[in-house]
This record gives structure tokens, C-alpha cells and sequence, in this order.
């Protein structure tokens, strides 16, 4: 096996472990530094006169080339047709979705123009391994460059059921790009099914057996990959946030106090909203409550040029203004709104003192939030996780308190669950949550995936 060539629409060029925002850039780094290779991509950058040339760095045994955006791609391409029409999409927000045909050709120019600037860097051996619904048709752009070594997308946000997805104009193409790839990952059972589907009913395809299907000519693979995190790292992290000066304060807490902890990116996807409002009705049918549990709500801005961002913005300080206003004492304040980031070690504090984590977004491919929740607690004393079953992780992580986040009842019930639960059950639940992370990891994701790639092809 040659090289490993990762495409992504953004880079991550840190090579320290501990400046990662993320896991997956951890992930993906290790393995190009154990196998050597490139990793392409958008540098973040948008700029009137883009240059010509991908810049190029050099770090150990992985070549980082990026290259800008001109104004019109990122207008178009990023903020178009990625950000308004699949990602709504994608997470069943018809509602929200627009549709653009001068969107969808800056869509597939930025995917060519990506490909242009990739195949000089190119090696006869090399494994590609192309990320996220920015790059769909990138791989058929290679294949008509006459590229024909193995390739894989694996796709980081759920898979829509074959009535979503066709309201798109351009489904079949979308459709037919992914298979001009050897291998597709999903992260669950339901995206795999959702793309079964189509391809059975819509593109009149054929499942074969094996994970293996035919369709517009080709034979692929197609298999469930659930992404991980860093669980050891995230355990560690937990042990040592215990000796803080903040996890002392939020251990040292009057007794009858308690926290909630929601860690989001600011995205209508999240369920931001009716999270509050669940929040609400918990107060509402739990007065004891009252002056005894805190929700700490962090929400780093995201996407602030889409205007459905800032609309989500607006209605969430609302909701907040609206409930602290009803319920807040003048030494109580039951939401607190962090709009902004936080270092890794330091949501782990937050983690680890909270005695809830409340994660219930309205679609969600996998949510790494809740993962690292559960690994970051404290195994004598551990809080518990509620969770939407709408989230990728519930398919893992059944011991978590499931919630329909639409039912706010539910939700408020489970708050109340979740704040009786006895320390046994507490206990029980955390071990069969955390006995999972330890396989599921991170590293295993990427492993099984770029073994299931190493065989292709697969007719």
C-alpha cells in the first residue's frame, strides 16, 4: 500500500497533538504520518485573486497543500450550495434549504478546481481518501481525469431518507458521484439504509451481499463506520481536570446544587431551542427545583454569513432572555449562556462537574460531544447523559437516558430521571457507556476504513 492522500474542504496544519480543535484532525495526521502522504484542501482563506498555486508545506512525512477561495466560491460554493442546500438538507430541514443553480455549478467548479490542483501531487500507489459532503463529486472528477487507484469517501453527517433527499434538483448526480467511489462510509445503520434505499428504488441499482452494490455501472462498497474519539486521552483529561481550580469549585457546590452541561456549535441542527424550552417545562413542573440546577449552555458562533445562523442566534438570546427573566432569582440564574469557544481541557472541567449532559440535537450524524462527555467522567461519582435518539451516538450508546428532543415533556421527565438516579444505576449505566468508547475509538474508525479501502477494488 502507497500513501495515503486525504481530501477535506478545510486543513488542519497544526502538528501539535495538543492544539487540535479536534479529534478527527488528530486522527487523520497520525495516519499520514505513519504512512506518509498529502493532505488537501481549503486553506480558510478567501481571497479576490486566489493564487494559481496550492501553497505547499512540508512537515515530517505529510505534504499540507492548500489553496484560497476566490469571494464567488466561497459566496457560492461554501456558503451556497454546502451550507444552504445539503447540510439543511442533510438534516431534514427542508424548510430551510435553497436551492440555486448558479450555486450548484460553483458546487461542482470548486470540486474541479480542488482536482486540478490535486493530480500534480499524485502518486501511481497512492490510497485517497476524500471527507464530508463539500466533496461529493470530487472523486468522479478524478475518475474522469483517469484516476482508477482505490478511492473512499466517508460522510460526516447523516444520510437523508430517499423522500429528503429527492427534493434536491440534482439528487441523481449527487448520487451518482458518491458511487464513482470504491468504498462509502456512513456513521449508522439509518444513513446506510437511507442510501440502500435510493439506490434500489431510485437509481434503480442492486445490493449484492457483502456490503458490496451495482449501480450507475459500478460495483462499491458501502458499510457503517461510527466515528470515535480519543477515550483514553479524554479519561486522562478527566482525571486531571479533577485537581482544577474550577473542578474544585464545581465540586465544592452547595449540595443541593447542580449542573447541566450543553456543548454545541450555534446550528439549527442542534436543537438548541427546544432544548430550552424542555429546560423550561422542567422548571415549570418541577418548582423544587427552583434555585437548585443550573444549564450551562455553550455555543460557539458558526457560519455567521449564512443568514439562518443569525436568525438561530437572535431566537436562542430570546429564549434565554425570555426564561431567565421568568425564573432567575437575584442569587440564581438557571441559564448560562456561553457564546463562544473553549480549549479541550477546559470543556473536559465543565464535563467532569456537571452532573448532567444534556445533548439532544434535532439530527445529528454521530455527536462527538456526548462520547466525550461519558469518557470524561468520574467513575465513582459519574453523571449521566441524556441523549437524542436522533444523535448518531444513541445507536452506540443505549444506557443513556434516550429522548425525542420534540416531546418536551420527555425531555423534562428525563432531567427529573437524571437528577434521582440512584448512584448504582449511575454507576452501571457509565460502565457499559465507557466499555464501548474503549473499542469504538477513534483510531479504530480510521483503521477499519482504510483497511475496508486497501481492498478495493471490489469487482
Amino acid at each position: 500500500m502507497g500513501r495515503l492522500v486525504v481530501v477535506s474542504n478545510r486543513v488542519s496544519v497544526a502538528t501539535d497533538r495538543k492544539a487540535q480543535a479536534g479529534g478527527l484532525a488528530v486522527a487523520l495526521q497520525d495516519a499520514l504520518q505513519q504512512k506518509g502522504g498529502v493532505w488537501f484542501g481549503w486553506s480558510g482563506k478567501v481571497a479576490t485573486r486566489p493564487d494559481p498555486e496550492p501553497v505547499i508545506r512540508q512537515d515530517r512525512k505529510v505534504t499540507y497543500a492548500t489553496i484560497d477561495l476566490s469571494r464567488k466560491h466561497y459566496a457560492e460554493y461554501y456558503n451556497g450550495f454546502a451550507n444552504r442546500a445539503l447540510w439543511p438538507l442533510f438534516h431534514y430541514r427542508l424548510d430551510l434549504t435553497a436551492f440555486s443553480k448558479q450555486n450548484y455549478s460553483s458546487y461542482l467548479e470548486v470540486n474541479k478546481l480542488f482536482v486540478g490542483h490535486l493530480l500534480p501531487l499524485l502518486k501511481p500507489d497512492d490510497l485517497i481518501w476524500v471527507h464530508d459532503y463539500h466533496l461529493i463529486p470530487l472523486g468522479q472528477e478524478l475518475r474522469q481525469a483517469g484516476i482508477d487507484r482505490p478511492m473512499g469517501f466517508f460522510l460526516h453527517t447523516p444520510f437523508p431518507a430517499m423522500e429528503i433527499l429527492t427534493a434536491l434538483p440534482s439528487h441523481r448526480a449527487i448520487v451518482q458521484a458518491l458511487c464513482a467511489y470504491d468504498l462509502v462510509g456512513f456513521h449508522t445503520e439509518n444513513d446506510l439504509r437511507a442510501f440502500l434505499d435510493y439506490i434500489v428504488h431510485e437509481a434503480e441499482g442492486g445490493i449484492m451481499g457483502n456490503h458490496l452494490i451495482r449501480a450507475f455501472g459500478r460495483t462499491l462498497r458501502v458499510e457503517i463506520f461510527p466515528i470515535g474519539i480519543d477515550t483514553e486521552d479524554f479519561e486522562k483529561l478527566g482525571a486531571r481536570s479533577a485537581k482544577t481550580k474550577k473542578a474544585a469549585l464545581l465540586h465544592n457546590l452547595p449540595s443541593d446544587r447542580t449542573w447541566l452541561i450543553g456543548v454545541d456549535r450555534l446550528d439549527y441542527s442542534k436543537g438548541l431551542v427546544e432544548r430550552l424550552r424542555a429546560f423550561e417545562r422542567f422548571l415549570e413542573r418541577y418548582p423544587d427545583y427552583h434555585g437548585k440546577v443550573t444549564l450551562v449552555q455553550i455555543a460557539p458562533l458558526s457560519r455567521t454569513e449564512v443568514p439562518e445562523y443569525m436568525d438561530i442566534q437572535h431566537e436562542l438570546a430570546a429564549e434565554i432572555g425570555q426564561l431567565n427573566g421568568r425564573f432567575a432569582d437575584f442569587d440564581w440564574v438557571p441559564i448560562n449562556y456561553l457564546n463562544r469557544s473553549f480549549k479541550r481541557d477546559q470543556l473536559v472541567e465543565f464535563y467532569r462537574g456537571s452532573r448532567i449532559g444534556l445533548i439532544t440535537p434535532l439530527r445529528d450524524g454521530m455527536n462527538l460531544v456526548a462520547k466525550e462527555y461519558v469518557a470524561a467522567q468520574d467513575s465513582d461519582d459519574p453523571g449521566v447523559l441524556v441523549l437524542s435518539r436522533f444523535a448518531g451516538a444513541a445507536r452506540e450508546l443505549p444506557e443513556a437516558l434516550i429522548v425525542n428532543p420534540f416531546d418536551l415533556d420527555g425531555v423534562a421527565d428525563a432531567i427529573r430521571r437524571a437528577m434521582t438516579m440512584p448512584l448504582e444505576e449511575r454507576k452501571e449505566r457509565w460502565k457499559a457507556m465507557i466499555e464501548t468508547l474503549r473499542v469504538n475509538t477513534l483510531t479504530r474508525w480510521r483503521e477499519s476504513f482504510l483497511e475496508a479501502l486497501g481492498q478495493a477494488p471490489y469487482e
